[in-house]
Order: structure tokens, then C-alpha cells, then sequence
């Protein structure tokens, strides 16, 4: 009896797994209605999806749609994905989750995706960035995008008259004489190791080139000689921050720069809804990271915050992008840029929040590089490799480190670009 009750229970959830794979990737149910099933990572916008969810479904009778935001998303996409439970849709970064899922041919080819017309070039070329080796296709449509740079206490910088730097002099004079006057020019946190990341793709995407990994990866170039400069002038910084930078977190450094502790935060606008949960009347605007002498070579460090992708696995393509084209409907993006004080990849008119004023002509022009992080790969902490050379300050055995770790960590992606040359070469 107990052998015929195991065998049944263990039918009945075989029949439940498969109905719920089926239910999952765009099959439709009895009723004739699609289901669209949505996994996405931005566990800060959960009750922005909720809505979005409840005005879709509200909408449409031929389609539901159902969006998960749940806790360590990556972590649970992956593990789906290893059992090869797909969702129809999936919400990453562009970063490199994204690399090694078009490279592991997880994603679906979505150019004929009528909605990509609408989105900025400068976010589609991220994109092709971020693949280890050119692959033909469209694999993600560019949602909304972050700036990182510096914020700034606005009305802070009226009283004192304080000018925004445009090159790193005016940089450090700004520090020196914000200084001289008894107050703290800056605040890091770099206690949690991804802060270190916030300042060094900030001056990264002016000082290095874009596709610097990409370079190394071929043999082109070493890490030792593209960010010496970078490496320099994060321990210029460092004099200019709090005293022991490394015995604050994150959260302190938002609740230190909201109480007006430090004039400025070298941070992205992401932390500026934690900044106002502290101070909501706080006075924010925020500035490119001035990391050249030549104001003309700054550049905004924006990447992809969000994007979509369909996988291979959905069924049903074609409801799948009438999902795509409420996403990117103009009233539900204003919302969530409302929402998330973030920056629009969609090549369309949107009322930007106040504290990207600073940065907005870099937008506008598409004046921007990827955050340099979203290439390196997270077994090689370079957060804490950062962290420790901050400590430190051996520049060149931190740059050394960094070479020697590189190739240990990306020997299959340099393989993979040295087939891919060859190849070419014999093409």
C-alpha cells in the first residue's frame, strides 16, 4: 500500500512540475489565456511590479501576467535554469550574469522585437559590449539605466559658493578649500566592499578604455597600465573622505551624507532614495566624476540597471512582446523613473528626477560608458581587491594581483576570444 501511495504522490508531482513548466513558458491554459511568467532581481521596485502586474492583467483577457521579485534572484534564476525551468521573461542588470547567459545560449534572439527602434543606440552598443565574443543577435531590451558619479548637498554648494568642478584640479581644489573651511569634502562607507566599486567606475570609464577588458582578454593591453591612473586618484580621494573609511558601511554613509556630515558622496543615484528615507527635504543634484584635465574626456558612468530578456524556452513570443510593449509604454516607464530615480533607456521625452539635473546633458547626448565592474568576474572580488589596496597602498602589487588575476579567472572566456580570432583569421 505504501509503495502504491509513494508511486502516485510521486505521479501526481510529476504531472504538477510539468504542468507548472508548461504553465510557465507562455503555453496557453484551458481558457484560452497565455500565461507570461516574469522573474525579475529589483527587489526595491517589487511594489511598482505588483501594480504594473494587477493593471496588465487588469487589461488584457487574453494574456496574465505573473512577475516574481523574489529575494537573491540570480541566485535563483541560475539554479532554474541548471534544472531547465524557464521563465518567459527574465529582469537582469547588464552586467556579467548577462554575458555568461548569452554565452551559454539561454536567451532568445529578440531583434525582430519592433520595440528596439525605441531604444537609445548607446544602451543596445552596452549591450553588444558585454558579449565575451561578437554573437549575432539582440539578446535584452535596455529598460532603465543608473548614473554614478558624485552627489552633491545643493544647498550646501549655494552657501558657500562653491563652483562644480569640471576637471580633477578643480576637483581637488573644491576638496581643499571645502576643507579649509571645517568641513568634510566627502564620504565613502567602505566598509561594505562593493562602495569601493562606486568611485572607481566613476573615474574608470573617463581614464581607461571602454572595452579595456576586452583588450586584455585578446592580449592587447594590461590592467597594470590602464588603471595606474584610476589606482592613483582613488587614494587622492581617500584625504578628503571621513577618518577610517573602512569602519563604515554603506548605510552609514547614506545616513552620514543626508545629516550633512560631507558637502559630497561619491556614490550613484541609486542611493538617493536611501538618502531621503533619512532627510526627505535633503537638496540633491549630482556631477560627473571630473577625472580628466580636459572637461571634454569626462564621461557619465551609466549602465544597464534593468533590461529584459526573453528565453529560449517561451512558447509564445508574441504575447510575450505585447508584454515587452507595456513595459515600455511611456506612462508605465515615468513611473518607474519616478519610482526609482532612474535614467530612461528608451529615446523618449521623460521628466528626470531633480537630482540627475547635473548629468542630464551627458544623457541627453549619450555621453556615457558602462560601469567597468559588470565585466569582471565575481569569483575575482575585485571589490575586495580594491578595498585592500585602499588599505594598503601598494599600487603595484594591487595592479599586479589584478593582471594575474584576471587570467586566472577568464581563461575559458580567453580561449573562447582566441578560437574566435582564429577563426576569423582563417574566414
Amino acid at each position: 500500500m505504501r509503495k502504491l501511495l509513494k508511486k502516485g504522490l510521486c505521479s501526481l508531482l510529476s504531472v504538477l512540475m510539468v504542468t507548472g513548466l508548461l504553465t510557465g513558458c507562455g503555453n496557453a491554459n484551458q481558457d484560452g489565456v497565455t500565461e507570461i511568467h516574469i522573474v525579475q532581481y529589483k527587489m526595491e521596485a517589487v511594489t511598482f511590479f505588483e501594480r504594473l502586474q494587477e493593471e496588465f492583467n487588469a487589461t488584457h483577457d487574453d494574456i496574465k501576467l505573473r512577475i516574481e521579485s523574489p529575494n537573491e534572484a540570480m541566485t535563483i534564476l541560475k539554479t532554474r535554469f541548471v534544472r531547465e525551468d524557464y521563465p518567459d521573461i527574465i529582469g537582469i542588470g547588464g552586467d556579467i550574469n548577462y554575458s555568461n547567459f548569452v554565452d551559454s545560449h539561454i536567451l532568445m534572439d529578440i531583434s525582430d522585437y519592433q520595440g528596439l527602434q525605441s531604444i537609445k543606440q548607446s544602451y543596445i552598443d552596452i549591450l553588444e559590449g558585454l558579449e565575451f565574443v561578437p554573437t549575432e543577435g539582440i539578446f535584452g531590451v535596455p529598460y532603465v539605466a543608473n548614473a554614478a558619479g558624485v552627489l552633491y548637498n545643493k544647498d550646501m554648494f549655494q552657501e558657500h559658493n562653491w563652483k562644480i568642478p569640471t576637471t580633477w584640479s578643480e576637483f581637488m581644489s573644491l576638496c581643499e578649500n571645502i576643507q579649509s573651511e571645517g568641513i568634510q569634502p566627502l564620504y565613502f562607507g567602505f566598509r561594505d566592499t562593493w562602495t569601493c566599486l562606486a568611485p572607481w567606475n566613476a573615474l574608470a570609464v573617463s581614464l581607461a578604455d571602454a572595452d579595456i577588458c576586452a583588450q586584455v582578454n585578446k592580449g592587447e593591453a594590461t590592467f597594470s597600465d590602464a588603471y595606474s591612473g584610476v589606482a592613483e586618484k582613488m587614494t587622492e580621494l581617500l584625504k578628503y573622505g571621513e577618518a577610517g573609511p573602512f569602519a563604515y558601511n554603506y548605510n552609514d554613509a547614506c545616513i552620514a551624507f543626508a545629516n550633512g556630515e560631507a558637502a559630497m558622496y561619491t556614490i550613484g543615484s541609486y542611493a538617493v532614495p536611501q538618502i531621503q528615507s533619512v532627510n526627505p527635504d535633503i537638496n540633491i543634484d549630482s556631477f560627473v566624476m571630473p577625472a580628466n584635465e580636459d572637461a571634454s574626456k569626462n564621461i557619465l558612468n551609466s549602465g544597464i540597471d534593468l533590461q529584459f530578456c526573453l528565453t529560449k524556452e517561451c512558447k509564445n513570443k508574441e504575447a510575450a512582446y505585447e508584454v515587452l510593449d507595456f513595459l515600455l509604454d511611456h506612462n508605465n516607464m515615468q513611473n518607474y523613473l519616478d519610482d526609482q530615480n532612474a535614467v530612461p533607456c528608451k529615446d523618449d521625452t521623460f521628466e528626470l528626477a531633480s537630482m540627475l539635473d547635473g548629468v542630464a546633458t551627458y544623457i541627453e547626448k549619450g555621453k556615457m560608458a558602462d560601469f567597468q565592474d559588470h565585466y569582471y568576474p565575481s569569483e575575482m572580488a575585485v571589490d575586495g581587491m580594491i578595498q585592500t589596496y585602499l588599505m594598503e597602498g601598494d599600487k603595484e602589487a594591487f595592479l599586479k594581483k589584478f593582471d594575474k588575476d584576471w587570467l586566472r579567472y577568464n581563461r575559458d572566456i580567453i580561449r573562447k576570444v582566441e578560437d574566435y580570432e582564429a577563426g576569423q583569421q582563417k574566414g
